[in-house]
């Protein structure tokens, strides 16, 4: 059975979150959720993941997975709130304890937050194979953006989360805790790797002025057209362009607020004595 797939690009964070199930009132999955958040005021809202609870009511569809490729620093995941509202597992790559034992020292975060993946209600080995309902999916370890990274294969979709991009955007930053270029250029030729026709499914577009923003291509369209790693772009060359890219760049605007969010599967930190809950903004520690 082919997978059906519904995707919905939030425009503030230029984040694609997709909802994937194998029939209308069947068994479903939901990728790379978003929690609306104004970085002026600190608030949350869930106006984007409202939408998506809303096609799987429309759909029938019973939510089995929420899963997340990777703990994002570009925007808030909503997994809590899904889960709260839905149901679902959340779960994410084993390796995402290497992630909370950086930015739980970085953020000084309480004694008793776990770097065990715990927070999570499941953590997928590489290569594990899962079910969807009737379909058949297995999570891939593709390091590099971060330690932790997965992508999610689904029949011939394969959602990638931040190793690639739309051809003409390229791929992504390496210069995160943990990230490695090195790793990132083999990750993605596994992918690339793949059958040729097999659908990537980004997590991001960054789109040209010329275009209106896509977030689906071909292994084929990759190789051919990806502007940092398409066939014939040697391993040496790629490290050398991405070091020298990433140290142009500025840091995500959420960074501070995403990833201390998503390494608690989306749960806000727990409120002080007040009842208000607080993110930390590390002066200098970045």
């Amino acid at each position: 059975m082919k997978a059906q797939i519904q995707a919905f690009f939030d425009r503030i964070t230029c984040t694609v979150s997709y909802v994937v199930f194998d029939t209308d009132g069947g068994r479903a999955a939901v990728i790379d959720s978003v929690l609306n958040y104004d970085h002026k005021s600190g608030r949350t809202s869930t106006a984007s993941a409202d939408q998506i609870l809303q096609f799987i009511r429309d759909h029938q569809l019973q939510l089995d997975w929420i899963l997340e490729t990777h703990a994002h620093a570009d925007h808030l995941s909503a997994a809590h709130y899904l889960q709260e509202k839905i149901g679902g597992k959340i779960a994410i790559g084993a390796h995402i304890n290497q992630v909370q034992k950086v930015f739980k020292g970085l953020f000084n975060l309480e004694s008793s937050f776990a770097i065990d993946g715990s927070q999570f209600d499941y953590l997928f080995a590489e290569d594990e194979e899962f079910q969807i309902g009737s379909l058949t999916a297995k999570a891939w370890f593709v390091p590099g953006h971060t330690p932790a990274d997965m992508a999610y294969q689904i029949g011939d979709a394969v959602f990638v989360g931040d190793t690639l991009f739309m051809p003409d955007v390229g791929t992504a930053r390496c210069d995160f805790p943990g990230g490695d270029a090195h790793l990132l250029y083999q990750s993605i030729k596994k992918l690339l790797a793949l059958p040729e026709p097999t659908r990537l499914f980004m997590c991001h577009d960054y789109p040209p002025d010329e275009r209106a923003a896509q977030w689906m291509c071909t292994v084929a369209d990759q190789r051919k057209q990806n502007i940092h790693v398409h066939d014939g772009v040697s391993e040496t060359a790629f490290i050398a362009m991405r070091t020298k890219r990433d140290a142009s760049l500025e840091m995500p605007l959420l960074i501070l607020p995403s990833v201390q969010v998503n390494i608690r599967a989306g749960a806000l930190p727990p409120a002080e004595d007040n009842g208000v809950r607080y993110l930390k903004i590390p002066l200098n520690g970045i």
